[in-house]
């Protein structure tokens, strides 16, 4: 596996931890304000946002800037996967078409990327 590949995937992952702060603020939502459950809660907030702050200082070591911000879009996708298998939310035929468009920005975003890099290296070599 190339190392962008590698990248690509630690950012998708990195999207998840991302996103998975939603979950513990819905969670904390529901608290009394102060409670030990409600700052339990806030506390993991701040630890998943705390760890993708540096988490994403290191993808954008090694990705275009470009290329990591195309992908955070990918967030708004695990939050529907998040609520629909931890809080039973139903999934709209809307936001399934909406996950596909985004899912498809990426894809192609990727694919151009891809060949501006290659058509870069190409003007390099000769």
């Amino acid at each position: 596996m190339t190392s962008k590949i590698k990248v690509l995937i630690a950012l998708q992952v990195l999207l998840m931890v991302y996103s998975a702060s939603g979950i513990f603020s819905k969670l904390a939502a529901g608290q009394p304000f102060l409670s030990w459950q409600f700052v339990l809660c806030y506390a993991g907030i701040l630890g998943l946002l705390g760890a993708y702050a540096i988490g994403w200082q290191q993808i954008i070591k090694r990705l275009p800037l470009t290329t990591a911000y195309a992908n955070r879009a990918v967030a708004v996708i695990w939050g529907l996967v998040w609520g629909a298998l931890l809080f039973g939310e139903g999934v709209t035929p809307l936001e399934l078409v909406g996950a596909t468009f985004v899912i498809a920005g990426v894809i192609l975003f990727a694919k151009a990327d891809g060949k501006d890099l290659e058509q870069e290296e190409g003007r390099a070599d000769g």
